[in-house]
């Protein structure tokens, strides 16, 4: 009887093998002992702060709705998020 051999979808690569690192890759490394950070990471090896803070940023909420609401949104397009936001801006505007 033939018996099928599984085939890995990934080969093994011995971690010895890796590129020996260059010694500007050494320099901007992060150095610590244990758990203590003797120097921080610096250049490409770190990331930025990010995209800056917006001053009025959009905040998440729960809000329970009957389903027959929301669906009647989803019926009229692919914006239906901002369509609802827009009412309960406008009804916000009269009180």
């Amino acid at each position: 009887m033939n018996a099928k051999h599984s085939v890995s979808s990934r080969p093994f690569v011995d971690p010895d093998d890796g590129p020996e690192w260059t010694d500007d890759q050494i320099a901007r490394a992060e150095f610590a002992i244990g758990d203590k950070v003797i120097r921080p990471a610096q250049g490409a090896l770190t990331r930025g702060p990010g995209r800056p803070r917006l001053d009025a940023a959009k905040q998440v909420v729960t809000l329970r709705l009957e389903p027959s609401l929301i669906e009647a949104y989803r019926n009229e397009g692919a914006d239906w998020r901002a369509r609802m936001a827009e009412a309960i801006r406008k009804a916000a505007r009269r009180s």
